[in-house]
């Protein structure tokens, strides 16, 4: 129904029905006029027939502004300021405020509904509002056609929780087709062990993928030049393989490389999503255990996984994963240990090699072990998998058969990093 009271005043609209009514003017004429439909037309029209002196087409609105509960009003301003404090902390990786969250944990925390217009009203009167930057255009769409396509691989070093006295690495694991976060867990150190661990959780658990994409960490990829200290070297860029890659490599999964951190896009999108909702919720929570930051982050991932509409794809993560692989567009293959290895602790392990010493022995950090049915000067394959008692189990393999299997202390095995 068109606003006529913007566009025509009383005495405008009085006349063109008056012109009507004395058969000066066709109806539809002054409909096209007015902009107008003929029911519309019809209701002034007997408007103005019952009283001309009062006809007029101004009203006022009869429906008031709702007002929130002041205890909501107080609410919005204390997670606001705690909000400005997160932002103003150099240490916190934050940048802007995030009023969804806070609408959010309103409902959460204090039961109230209050609208996302009502809470950045509050902000911008209170001076709680930044700008948002400019943020250079990307190209949004999903280039992979089945699940298990590509794994996106990364972490990240953050002070997650402004409480926590140190930063925490979180390694996320996310399927490039649904954007379905199939790992994400927050550790104090970052070793080439923790990666393998995330990559047994996905692949136990899912198959095997296609691929990996991850970006050029040491951990990933051997880089000639960066890797080495040495000014002469004897390996060129990927000549050597590390531990996570050797781990792919016994499961024929191909790796591929991110060059910048452009390319890791899809994957830096969803970190800063956990990131907000991981920080603002530790912060308020005043979380310092890194065990509790994980409790929240594992929320945050499910909300992620199960609740969350993703913006590119207009699905829940969740939903269209599963929808996937009920619809056979899936590229995860059954996990099973190619022979001769007998055990997920021959895949998911840290390697060295050793050669058998004239007392069948090897070395390894200064510790001498002996090694039952090894044959002096070959090469044994040492195979070690740490376990959460402090101890880890190496195996021995030499000449694809497995020769041997001792349990030692993590501490012994000192030039090995877990």
């Amino acid at each position: 129904m068109a606003q006529l009271h913007k566009k025509f005043t009383d005495a405008q609209t009085k006349e063109l029905i008056e012109r009507y009514l004395n058969k000066e003017i066709e109806r539809t004429y002054i409909q096209e006029i007015l902009g107008i439909k003929k029911r519309r037309f019809f209701i002034l029209v007997k408007k103005y027939r019952e009283n001309p002196e009062t006809f007029s087409i101004q009203y006022t609105r009869s429906t008031k502004t709702r007002k929130i509960p002041q205890s909501a009003e107080r609410n919005i301003l204390r997670e606001l300021k705690v909000e400005k404090k997160l932002i103003q902390d150099k240490n916190v990786p934050l940048r802007s405020y995030n009023y969804s969250y806070i609408k959010d944990h309103l409902e959460k925390k204090y039961k109230q509904k209050v609208s996302l217009p009502t809470i950045i009203d509050r902000a911008k009167k209170n001076d709680f509002y930044l700008k948002k930057p400019k943020r250079t255009i990307h190209d949004r769409e999903v280039l992979t056609n089945y699940t298990g396509e590509i794994i996106q691989h990364d972490s990240s070093h953050h002070k997650w929780s402004p409480y926590a006295k140190e930063k925490w690495y979180l390694i996320t694991s996310l399927d490039d087709f649904s954007r379905y976060l199939l790992y994400a867990k927050l550790i104090k150190k970052e070793t080439s062990w923790a990666h393998i661990c995330a990559l047994q959780a996905v692949l136990l658990k899912h198959g095997f993928p296609f691929s990996y994409y991850v970006d050029c960490h040491s951990i990933f990829r051997f880089v000639q030049g960066r890797d080495s200290l040495w000014r002469k070297h004897h390996k060129l860029t990927d000549e050597a393989n590390p531990q996570w890659k050797q781990v792919l490599n016994d499961c024929n999964v191909k790796v591929t490389y991110a060059l910048s951190p452009q390319a890791k896009g899809k994957i830096e999108r969803p970190y800063r999503w956990l990131q907000d909702r991981l920080i603002r919720t530790c912060a308020r929570e005043t979380i310092t255990d890194i065990r509790y930051a994980q409790r929240v982050l594992n929320q945050e991932v499910y909300r992620y996984n199960n609740r969350q509409v993703h913006s590119t794809t207009q699905e829940i993560p969740y939903m269209r994963f599963q929808r996937a692989l009920n619809d056979n567009k899936s590229l995860f293959r059954e996990f099973a240990i190619r022979p001769p290895y007998q055990s997920i602790k021959d895949i998911f392990c840290l390697r060295i090699n050793r050669i058998i010493n004239p007392y069948r022995q090897i070395s390894l950090n200064n510790l001498q072990l002996k090694v039952t049915g090894a044959t002096l000067g070959e090469t044994v394959n040492i195979r070690i998998y740490p376990m959460n008692n402090g101890i880890a189990e190496v195996r021995f393999w030499c000449n694809d058969k497995l020769i041997d299997v001792k349990n030692i202390k993590n501490s012994d095995l000192g030039t090995v990093h877990f």
